[in-house]
């Protein structure tokens, strides 16, 4: 089948996605959309991802925000095609108001360029002093909790410049099954994978337990 295929067929997976997500309560739910090395794929796949995004969301505020789920983005948004970035901008805007799962999405992202962009504005700003607590505030996702599971489909072993600071201490889930065919009980089969983990962050379990 054709690539831009697997971007439909993707769609329907975020859409069970956040359904699972509405219904369990979790908090934040971020969706590795379009990285800033994309831009190098083919213009064609790239445009008919762009309107593919536009149609989505057009189709898909509305029950977003009968879910009560509020839509975000994180990445260089200023990067994307006009029609594209109103579109985000209009859908946020209408979610606003909501106070459920927070649905963001990493559009035109790299965990690099975020780092970089992060200490030119502390060097522009003068900042006296960085330290790790500074460096998060300047990040996209400065009001975000660092994510807890990172789900990794196609049998991919790599962050593939994903959120690069944030996920130190990220629990790694990775399946075989491509992202197009990921539905709600691959969604569950890695979240009880997960809560079934001992996460320690650096210490043991004995420390853990009392902090």
């Amino acid at each position: 089948m054709p690539r831009n295929y697997g971007h439909r067929s993707g769609v329907k997976s975020v859409r069970a996605m956040v359904e699972v997500g509405v219904e369990l309560g979790i908090d934040v739910m971020t969706f590795y959309t379009f990285s800033t090395e994309n831009w190098k794929r083919p213009k064609s796949e790239v445009s008919s991802l762009m309107k593919l995004l536009v149609s989505t969301l057009r189709k898909e505020v509305k029950d977003l925000d009968k879910n009560n789920v509020r839509l975000e983005t994180i990445g260089r948004v200023q990067d994307l095609p006009e029609k594209t970035r109103k579109e985000f901008e209009a859908a946020k805007k209408a979610l606003s108001g909501n106070d459920g799962l927070r649905l963001v999405i990493a559009i035109s992202y790299s965990g690099r360029e975020e780092l970089t962009r992060a200490i030119n504005q502390m060097l522009a700003e003068g900042v006296p002093e960085i330290d790790e607590k500074r460096i998060s505030s300047y990040l996209d996702t400065a009001d975000l909790p660092d994510p807890d599971l990172l789900i990794r489909t196609s049998g991919e072993k790599r962050l593939s410049n994903f959120l690069l600071w944030q996920m130190a201490y990220t629990e790694l889930y990775i399946t075989n099954t491509y992202w197009p065919d990921f539905r709600r009980p691959q969604l569950l089969e890695a979240l009880v994978d997960y809560i079934n983990r001992e996460r320690r962050f650096g210490c043991i379990s004995e420390q853990v337990a009392f902090t």
